[in-house]
């Protein structure tokens, strides 16, 4: 069995992978399609906002160190069927995010290639397949893989910028807002995918050497990352292409041309490539040890609970991500699925997701803390965005549904095995002396089956 931990370097690329997605290829430009110059304004509002979210996270997963990650916040604050509600709805979401993802990457990569539909299916499929096979080798292999990955992408990030710099140009940034102020706020709304991913990421607390320590610093050492890399690029795409970013499909492929030349398009390949695969391998991460931990906890099938401890690689929660994946990969191809759809569907999960984590932090982090503060307003303007998903929250409330029935079922089909045999039991004793009856296990330690002193086994 592994005993590998994260360290801080492995840990913010896991993080920055997380948070960094193939949609900072595009969204620049549509962004300041919006919005003009001023989604600059709308940038630096997201990167602000990441910091209570991220920092809520963090101290939840500092304190209760679990591979649940949210689903076990949840529970701490709300209770078991609850925690049980969440975690399908991060688990569930995965199979249709992941595969979503790795199309998008594809895409990018086809069009930059000018390769086409069957170029596009089949660059997702090697993604899906490479983050799928990393996760089932473990964190020792796909925790350093992420940490190359991760720094390559930092370096062709940071060359896109610095050699495009000399045809900079501040004239560009005028006029800043020709469509006015509200269409900053629409613009925000249209970057907020770019920031997502600080709860995917709280399943790994305890995979942490310590975490009280280690998560606050890969926590800050993540927003430092995000920061340079996204208001770096925005500012540079704005200064050197100008009105031209606003119509264009690829912006940092026409950066790199100008900074670069004809290696523009390879290089944009080799980052979408990269972008993709770091999103899935550290959503994978994530929603692996969640399933083995919400089995563990008897909201899904025992068998999969086989490595919920930290340092174990949970492979059948991992078999059984990939089967669903393959099963929506399948469904959406013969059904003619829009893309949009799939990732929508996924993202009201997701969102549901964050707005239970952060009303966790509000119920358990210390009152009044600015710590608690910034949970109660993340967790405000979350649910706001919450809403506006429309009727894809009848998947969140589905998986809800199937969550508190599979609970109930279980519970039913669980009988409690008494930790002293009843012939073995004895008369306890008062400090007086005088005998009681006999000794019983309080009934409190048998509510809850993960309890440790508590043991469960199928009835009949």
């Amino acid at each position: 069995m592994s005993t590998h931990r994260i360290g801080l370097a492995q840990g913010t690329a896991i993080y920055v992978g997380a948070i960094l997605g193939a949609g900072i290829l595009a969204l620049p430009a549509l962004a300041a399609a919006t919005a003009g110059p001023a989604s600059l304004v709308a940038w630096v509002a997201l990167l602000l906002f990441c910091v209570p979210v991220a920092f809520t996270f963090a101290a939840l997963g500092a304190r209760y160190p679990d591979s649940g990650g949210v689903a076990t916040f949840v529970a701490k604050a709300f209770g078991q069927r609850a925690s049980g509600a969440v975690g399908y709805w991060f688990y569930f979401a995965l199979p249709a995010g992941a595969p979503a993802t790795a199309y998008v990457g594809g895409q990018y990569v086809a069009h930059t290639l000018g390769a086409g539909q069957t170029a596009a299916l089949l660059v997702a499929a090697v993604l899906l397949l490479a983050a799928f096979g990393s996760n089932m080798v473990g964190l020792r292999l796909s925790g350093r893989l992420q940490l190359l990955l991760v720094g390559l992408l930092a370096v062709l990030l940071l060359v896109a910028v610095v050699t495009s710099l000399p045809q900079a140009s501040t004239d560009n940034l005028t006029p800043f807002a020709p469509h006015g102020w509200g269409a900053v706020a629409q613009a925000a709304s249209l970057l907020f995918f770019t920031f997502a991913g600080w709860e995917a990421v709280t399943h790994l607390s305890g995979e942490f050497r310590d975490p009280a320590r280690d998560l606050r610093r890969v926590t800050i050492t993540t927003l430092i990352v995000i920061g340079v890399l996204y208001l770096g690029l925005a500012l540079t795409c704005v200064l050197v292409l100008g009105p031209e970013l606003a119509r264009t499909e690829a912006p940092l492929t026409l950066l790199l041309q100008a900074g670069t030349g004809s290696a523009a398009s390879m290089v944009t390949a080799v980052m979408a490539m990269i972008l993709t695969f770091g999103t899935m391998n550290a959503f994978l991460a994530g929603a692996s040890r969640l399933g083995a931990a919400l089995a563990r906890d008897g909201v899904l099938p025992a068998p999969l609970a086989k490595g919920h401890r930290p340092g174990e690689v949970p492979r059948r929660s991992l078999a059984l991500l990939f089967l669903l994946s393959a099963l929506v990969c399948t469904f959406a191809l013969t059904t003619g699925t829009e893309l949009a759809h799939v990732m929508l569907a996924a993202a009201a999960c997701f969102i549901a997701v964050t707005v239970a984590g952060l009303a966790a932090g509000v119920r358990l982090l210390p009152r009044f803390s600015a710590v608690w503060w910034g949970a109660l307003v993340a967790t405000v303007a979350m649910t706001v965005l919450l809403v506006f998903s429309g009727w894809f929250l009848l998947l969140p409330l589905v998986l809800g549904a199937l969550a508190v029935g599979w609970s109930r079922a279980a519970s039913g089909r669980r009988r409690v095995v008494p930790v002293n045999p009843p012939a073995a039991a004895e008369p306890a004793t008062s400090p007086a002396g005088t005998t009681s009856g006999p000794a019983t296990v309080p009934a409190a330690a048998n509510t809850v089956a993960s309890t440790p002193a508590t043991v469960t086994e199928p009835a009949g």
